[in-house]
């Protein structure tokens, strides 16, 4: 049991490396940094560690992307709730072509409508008059391509027969 935490502690630590250096190559869409690699993350974590391990992944991944100033504060809900929902959905299902769906909408919709309070709250007025219109778009546009590079990743290892191998 020891020896499986451990692995499972050093994976996502590898995967919010992958995350936080992932987020250097954004794509800006109206006025947000679009992070697809952030969301292919989430979803490999979802398949290959499990839903707690993915909203971890994506919660650190987020404060230090925030702390070397690389994101912004919506990060948070663009990227956890995506990792929970995709997370819950895998493990339940285990079904990789729901999972990516379920990326998509938890990060495009749960998130880009939380992102709303967090504008409010912590990015004053302004943007949280912009969050409740403009956010859905770009956490859409961002989840869609983490989506499709998870999906060529996943498919690939699933050929391979490498998912139980890297899930054990």
């Amino acid at each position: 049991m020891k020896n499986q935490n451990t692995r499972k502690l050093a994976m996502a630590g590898v995967f919010c490396a992958i995350a936080v250096v992932g987020s250097f190559f954004t794509i800006p869409v109206f006025g947000s940094k679009c992070a697809p690699v952030q969301h292919m993350v989430n979803i490999l974590c979802a398949i290959m560690l499990g839903p707690w391990w993915g909203v971890l992944v994506a919660f650190c991944a987020s404060l230090i992307r925030n702390l070397f100033s690389l994101g912004t504060l919506l990060a948070f809900p663009g990227s956890m709730f995506g990792a929970l929902l995709c997370g819950l959905v895998f493990w339940k299902t285990k079904n990789t072509w729901l999972t990516y769906i379920a990326e998509v909408f938890g990060t495009a919709i749960l998130g880009g409508l939380c992102a709303y309070p967090v504008a409010i709250l912590f990015m004053g007025k302004s943007a949280g008059d912009l969050a409740f219109y403009v956010y859905i778009i770009p956490f859409l546009i961002s989840t869609a391509g983490g989506a499709i590079l998870s999906a060529i990743i996943v498919e690939s290892l699933k050929k391979m027969n490498a998912i139980p191998q890297l899930r054990k």
